[in-house]
């Protein structure tokens, strides 16, 4: 039996829209050489180490499809890899690493294939951001991330 009346939504204001939460477009900024590696990162599969590659994979995934080209000369302020950022996370002190592609042996890199990594890339200068995290509770806020300095 066909629909005789489909539905039709108001016209005008009837539905306010809400500027609470800003919108996710234009959030992160990836250089070149960051969409090319997170590109070849997740066409070599090289995140199927990762302690959860199907998130991972889907965060970069997401993180490719929203941010913004930065310039050609990135700002100070941004997040890219090879630079090294000073971060911290709700609740624990500030500590700093160097933002690489691939892990590395060096415990002070932080691998965008983490979910630490994958968060902090394309992030700027005291910008704060939910930690993405592999079994988020209910019960307690989420983690924030917060770039403190680059």
């Amino acid at each position: 039996m066909p629909i005789s009346s489909p539905l039709h939504l108001p016209l005008g204001g009837a539905y306010p829209i809400s500027l609470r939460c800003p919108p996710l477009r234009g959030r992160f900024q990836l250089t070149r050489a960051d969409r090319i590696g997170i590109e070849r990162l997740l066409s070599l599969g090289l995140t199927a180490a990762c302690p959860n590659p199907i998130l991972i994979e889907g965060f970069l995934r997401h993180k490719l499809r929203l941010a913004r080209p930065a310039p050609d000369q990135p700002p100070t302020d941004l997040v890219v890899a090879g630079r090294r950022v000073t971060y911290m996370t709700s609740g624990t002190n500030a500590r700093s690493g160097k933002l690489t592609m691939v892990s590395d042996s060096d415990k002070s890199c932080v691998p965008v294939t983490s979910f630490l990594g994958a968060t902090l890339l394309g992030m700027r200068k005291m910008q704060k951001m939910p930690l993405l995290c592999r079994f988020p509770r209910r019960s307690e806020p989420g983690e924030q991330i917060i770039s403190t300095e680059i």
